[in-house]
């Protein structure tokens, strides 16, 4: 397993072995003891899948203060996923990494908790899976707008498909200091 960091030291690549002849490929999407060899140490607690159509675009979410660590991968299909920091007083605050992970390169993604997540579509139709450090708690969601011009995030779409709850998120900045998870060392 390659682990290749981005431009947010927390937020992670993973590329695990895969063995492949001519029957196909064998790979490992998870093993603890592994993973937290290569600093993700955190447990995961529940699977969830989705599946959406090109240009589609699921984010920017993230719990407070039940935080989601998310170990992230495309079953088929292409995407292009995203991380931002929303940690009060970290020091890449606002700032944000994007990845291109398919189906075909078998890539993950690891998004600490603290971190905004989503992702777009590029591919005809994607399946996407994710691990979650914690339980989905709907009265603590929140996120921010996906096309927030202080982060200038260079989404590969210009007119995404949206859900009404994501077409009504806030910008960063318009965010309650107390509802955004706080940096700790």
């Amino acid at each position: 397993m390659n682990v290749i960091p981005t431009r947010l030291a927390e937020v992670l690549i993973v590329e695990p072995k895969v063995f492949g002849d001519d029957r196909g490929f064998f790979l490992e999407t998870y093993q603890q003891q592994r993973y937290a060899e290569a600093g993700i140490s955190c447990s995961f607690v529940q699977d969830n899948i989705s599946f959406s159509q090109r240009h589609t675009l699921r984010g920017l979410h993230f719990q407070h203060p039940q935080g989601q660590a998310k170990l992230v991968q495309v079953l088929e299909g292409e995407i292009y996923d995203v991380a931002v920091d929303v940690r009060r007083g970290s020091p890449t605050f606002g700032q944000w990494a994007g990845v291109m992970l398919s189906s075909e390169t078998r890539r993950q993604l690891f998004i600490p908790a603290g971190f905004a997540h989503g992702f777009c579509v590029t591919s005809a139709t994607a399946l996407f899976m994710y691990k979650c450090s914690d339980y989905y708690a709907p009265d603590q969601e929140s996120g921010l707008c996906w096309d927030d011009p202080d982060l200038k995030i260079e989404w590969p779409v210009a007119q995404p498909l949206l859900s009404a709850r994501d077409q009504a998120l806030p910008y960063l900045s318009r965010i309650a200091p107390e509802r955004l998870p706080r940096y700790e060392v």
